[in-house]
This record gives structure tokens, C-alpha cells and sequence, in this order.
């Protein structure tokens, strides 16, 4: 992370994570990031969520892959904790259980660099409106 000197710095700063928040938030943008969701709940705290999201952040800054790594709320999958939810542009979202540094790593190097399935995936229990 790169330091702040000025408040031109800062509102540069600003803009950049607008516009990949803009980019991240349009289903129809071609440059769209991946997205990383980081079960964040009690539960998933309790579990070590918070050093997968360190993790999850910094090996995906120093890779250079265009992912937005984000916590969210309960997914839902609290005997598989911690949980992580990806989404790659243009495919359904795909949950990951009981992830542990070595296992967002084969996360990052299978599923989002390669786009193969890794165990364990959970399944989906919810419906959309859509569907």
C-alpha cells in the first residue's frame, strides 16, 4: 500500500478504488475484477477469518491478479468456517469451506488463475429472485 503524502494523493487514491468499485458493481463491464468474499460473521472470526482475508489481499496484490477481496456477512456455513466466496466475472458465485492459508492459495492458483474446481465447494442453498 503505497503512502499518502499530499490530499491530491489522497483524492487520487479515491478515485481509483471508485472506479474499481464502478467497474467491480457493472455485471456488464468486460474488465470486470474478480471477487472475493471473506466470511466475516462471528463464527468466521472466531475461526481465523481475518488472517484469510490478510492473506487472501496481499498474495493477490503480489500476483498482480485484478481482484477485489472484501469481508461480508454470514454466508451461511458456519460448521465450514472460515468460508470465502468467489466470483469470477461472468460465472456464478462459487463458496469455499474451511479455508486455511494453504487452501486460499489453491484457491488462487486453481480456481481463479485456472478455472478448475478445488474441494471443498459448498453447495448453494439459496435461490435468486432470477431463478
Amino acid at each position: 500500500m503505497q503512502k499518502i503524502k499530499s490530499k491530491s494523493g489522497l483524492l487520487a487514491i479515491r478515485e481509483e478504488v471508485q472506479s474499481r468499485l464502478n467497474q467491480w458493481a457493472d455485471p456488464d463491464s468486460p474488465l470486470q475484477a474478480v471477487q472475493i468474499k471473506v466470511g466475516m460473521a462471528t463464527c468466521g472470526i472466531a475461526s481465523g477469518a481475518g488472517e484469510i482475508m490478510k492473506f487472501l489481499q496481499e498474495e493477490t496484490e503480489h500476483q498482480a491478479i485484478d481482484a477485489v477481496v472484501s469481508q461480508t456477512g454470514c454466508l451461511g456455513y458456519c460448521y465450514a468456517e472460515p468460508t470465502v466466496e468467489v466470483i469470477l466475472p461472468g460465472k456464478k458465485p462459487v463458496v469455499f469451506g474451511y479455508v486455511n492459508k494453504l487452501k486460499a492459495q489453491e484457491i488462487i492458483d486453481e480456481y481463479i488463475k485456472k478455472g478448475e474446481l478445488i474441494e471443498p465447494v459448498l453447495p448453494v442453498n439459496f435461490r435468486t429472485i432470477d431463478e
